[in-house]
């Protein structure tokens, strides 16, 4: 009989843990839940709330091994993640393979190394119920939210759409943000800066760089002031010095970690999540779900020991950081490497970079402070009231800035306005090298990135830390959000230098309003997040949102009996529910009037359709048929004009034939296309549809079948619908709509495998992926 059975959540964590343990334990993985809601029902008793769980098809062979397991083990540990969802993990466990709990302990690590888990083994508890119970909360009205929402949606907005609780003040917030851009009315205003020389005693010119206190508006304006500077003396009026010093940044909670692997970084969200998982289960750092900046006794030991070798005693200054979020669910400690000896580790290029980020920000929180010392020195213009201010900045100890620097979003649009200064007193006359007046634009607020959109969803309450990541995916892969991909448009602007006593101007070109990887929401987005915002306005309230997680922090602590507090809100929510769907309105959601079509007098509105947005000429109380348009990708019904509508009708067109098939030229949602042979092809962004010839049109569809020749490798006589196909990564086999893996044992001879041995591949493999092929 087996001594010992431990059972996780991950197999990755499982072999190391069994490292650890030895030949007394065995480990075994429940990939994640063993069991959930059923998937197609909303799968919860309304009278008391309590859920109906299922094993699901996929997990009834593991959940046969587990249970087999366990019989013949002595005693059983149950180690999940510790937090919430992993409690919830560990009590399915216990519930599905009828555990006794008097020979079952629940075991806890923050980290995955020798000491943490004989530690925990040393100390076991039983589930904690509480915890159990404020995962069950949550899963329980999020389903109740999204199954009675989602069918509103399919009668009033468009059909197969969803809604969920904390998405949809996510897609608020970004619908939010776009409208105040759009709103914004962007100003001009001329910031001038200066270059004088100071000279000294000896005759030697040092260069002072300074900036006028104020901006001007126009162009009359600052011609009017390079004017007055021309014979003007400029002097040292005033001299400040001040000692600032700068402290470092907390150690890195789920939040701060995935804000700054996007900035310094480039990294996705679940990017960070996924390399973090990672470096978490090789045992390299604690686990990476936590709201807590606290550090151990022995991370910050070891740390002031590494920091005092590496840099000097000088450098090292321990530090104690406390969690200011209340209801820190995972409050044990921040994310850090589990040895602070291990500058670097082995391991893929991206788990190298993100290991560093945390031994740096790690080390940093525990470095002295960097002492700064701030000149600011006033420069009268002898014939204006305006000042140049030169600001000057000397680090006098680099302190903890010699290891890490905190990246913040506005630094991409911030300009260096600090130097180093020379010695001057109040006075000193300066020579005037040469003033420059610069055009400047005013900035309407930052589209959200990933990363400033997790710091937003932080500071309103909504969300914890392990709800970042699907939130944000989520929402993209419901296509209410979509990342920008333009790099932005060209503008002029204008630039003044004031030399001697000459004056040049010069118009120079930027690219401005960018838009790459900024969230921007789409049409259906929109029209989704304004129908629940004036039906639903209580769901889609921020404070209702935040205080929901406080509800669950309540429950974490037994302070709420959550069945009680759940049956009060399906009370209240029910019958909003009722009234909305059966609501009878004269328009359609997000139905947008454009006016009246010249040619026809039918009226012309835009609207979301069963594929999306259209434009539409004619309604279906007219004789003749209503004409729909697809709305290109870079048309939104908020925006598109009567003119721009008309002209989507103008597709599609027909422009000849090839190989006796119609070539027709048309556009879609996702953009312009040829259509040949029942076959589409993507028309460059860069060429326009209304222009298109037949002979571009035939290149762009024998380039398509060019690519598609390269992609299919080896079909199969014996079963059709297998195939050997070339991917972004390599060679795979698809079958029967799904996708997977060649061994790279087998991938140098790709096209001379059989179709016994891609069977035997399939077999073989684990659950593959859903194909994307259409």
């Amino acid at each position: 009989m087996q001594e010992n059975l431990v059972i996780v959540e991950s197999p990755a964590k499982a072999k190391k843990i069994e490292e650890y343990l030895g030949k007394d334990y065995k480990v075994m993985s429940s990939y994640g839940h063993i069991r959930d809601l059923k998937k197609r029902e909303l799968s919860i008793n309304e009278q008391t709330m309590e859920p109906d769980y299922e094993i699901p098809e996929e997990k009834k062979k593991l959940v046969t091994e587990l249970k087999s397991a366990a019989k013949k083990a002595k005693k059983i540990w149950l180690a999940s993640d510790e937090d919430r969802e992993g409690e919830a993990i560990s009590w399915h466990l216990c519930e599905v393979l009828g555990l006794d709990e008097e020979k079952t302990n629940r075991i806890v690590f923050h980290e995955i190394t020798k000491p943490a888990i004989l530690d925990a083994i040393e100390h076991p508890r039983h589930l904690d119920m509480n915890l159990v119970n404020a995962q069950q909360a949550r899963r329980v009205l999020d389903r109740i939210v999204g199954f009675k929402l989602s069918p509103v949606l399919w009668r009033k907005v468009k059909p197969a759409l969803s809604a969920g609780r904390v998405q949809s003040v996510a897609v608020r917030l970004i619908v939010e943000r776009e409208r105040e851009v759009q709103k914004f009315k962007s100003e001009p205003y001329f910031r001038v800066n200066a270059i004088f020389a100071l000279i000294n005693e000896s005759g030697n010119a040092t260069e002072v760089k300074a900036e006028l206190d104020k901006h001007f508006k126009t162009q009359e304006e600052v011609d009017a002031f390079l004017k007055k500077c021309m014979d003007a003396q400029f002097t040292v009026d005033a001299v400040s010095k001040k000692p600032l010093k700068r402290t470092p940044a907390p150690p890195f909670t789920t939040s701060t970690l995935q804000q700054e692997a996007a900035r310094k970084l480039g990294f996705t969200v679940s990017q960070t999540m996924m390399i973090a998982q990672r470096l978490y289960e090789s045992g390299r750092i604690t686990y990476m779900r936590t709201d807590s900046v606290n550090l151990s006794t022995f991370c910050k030991d070891a740390s002031a020991a590494e920091i005092k070798k590496v840099y000097g005693d000088k450098y090292s200054q321990t530090r104690n950081y406390h969690t200011s979020s209340k209801g820190a669910q995972e409050a044990h400690e921040a994310i850090r490497p589990t040895d602070m000896t291990a500058l670097t580790i082995d391991g893929t290029n991206q788990e190298k970079r993100l290991y560093e980020l945390v031994w740096k920000r790690t080390v940093a929180s525990q470095m002295a402070d960097a002492q700064i010392e701030k000149t600011t020195i006033n420069i009268d213009i002898d014939n204006t009231t305006e000042k140049f201010v030169a600001n000057g900045e000397v680090v006098v100890f680099d302190g903890f800035l010699k290891v890490y620097r905190e990246s913040t979003d506005e630094e991409e649009n911030g300009e260096e306005s600090s130097h180093i200064l020379p010695a001057m007193r109040h006075g000193d006359k300066l020579q005037r090298r040469e003033i420059t007046a610069t055009e400047r634009f005013s900035m309407a607020p930052a589209r959200y990135t990933e990363a400033s959109l997790v710091k937003k969803l932080e500071d309103l309450g909504i969300g914890r830390p392990s709800t970042y990541a699907p939130t944000i995916s989520t929402i993209q892969q419901r296509e209410y959000v979509q990342k920008g991909d333009k790099s932005g448009t060209e503008r002029s602007y204008t630039v003044s230098t004031l030399k001697g006593i000459k004056v040049t101007q010069k118009f120079k070109k930027e690219m401005a309003g960018s838009e790459k990887g900024k969230l921007l929401p789409t049409d259906i987005g929109i029209v989704v997040n304004d129908f629940l915002m004036k039906n639903f306005p209580d769901i889609m309230d921020y404070n209702f949102t935040a205080n929901v997680e406080k509800k669950f922090d309540d429950i974490a602590e037994g302070n709420t009996e959550w069945n009680k507090w759940m049956k009060k809100f399906d009370q209240s929510f029910e019958p909003e529910v009722d009234k909305v769907i059966n609501a009878r309105s004269e328009h359609k959601a997000g139905e947008r009037s454009l006016g009246v079509d010249p040619k026809s007098g039918r009226p012309v509105f835009v609207k979301i359709g069963r594929f999306g947005p259209v434009a539409q000429i004619g309604s279906a109380e007219d004789k003749e048929k209503p004409l729909f348009a697809q709305l290109p990708a870079d048309k939104s019904i908020e925006t598109i004009t009567l003119n721009e509508a008309i002209e989507l009708f103008k597709l599609p067109r027909e422009v000849g034939e090839y190989e006796g098939t119609p070539v027709t030229i048309g556009a879609g949602r996702f953009g312009p296309y040829v259509l040949h042979n029942k076959k589409y092809v993507s028309i460059p962004k860069d060429e326009d549809p209304m222009n298109l010839t037949l002979e571009r049109a035939i290149e762009l569809i024998r380039e398509k079948r060019e690519s598609e020749q390269k992609r299919h490798i080896k079909v199969f006589d014996e079963d059709t619908k297998l195939e050997l196909l070339n991917g972004r990564y390599g060679p795979y086999i698809a079958y029967d709509g799904k996708n997977y893996r060649i061994p790279k044992n087998k991938q140098t001879h790709v096209e001379e495998l059989s179709y016994e041995e891609c069977m035997n591949i399939i077999k073989e493999a684990p659950e593959p992926k859903a194909s994307r092929r259409k």
